[in-house]
């Protein structure tokens, strides 16, 4: 089965990644999302996020992801469209084995 598989780039810092986690299960109904916290990273503006034992931030990088059919993935992106950046969006595709 083709699947399309689509990573979104947030922070923690504004709360976004719970917003996108939240409508993803509640109202777009996704059966499987993962959310990767970054240990290290850098966005557009080069500011480097970084978590160590000594210092925790909360302000790192975080991905979700989720795959679907890609007519869904595409609708479900769609209704993201008011919190997401499109240019925080990746997708593939990818074969559901």
């Amino acid at each position: 089965m083709k699947v399309t598989v689509p990573r979104i780039y947030a922070t923690e810092g504004e709360h976004v990644h719970a917003k996108i986690f939240k409508r993803l299960h509640d109202d777009e109904k996704v059966q499987v999302v993962t959310m990767f916290r970054g240990i290290n990273g850098s966005g557009r503006s080069g500011k480097v996020r970084a978590s160590t034992l000594l210092d925790m931030s909360m302000d790192l990088l975080v991905v979700i992801g989720f795959f679907n059919a890609p007519d869904k993935v595409m609708y479900t992106l769609e209704h993201l469209r008011d919190i997401v950046q499109p240019d925080h969006v990746l997708t593939f595709a990818a074969d559901l084995t």
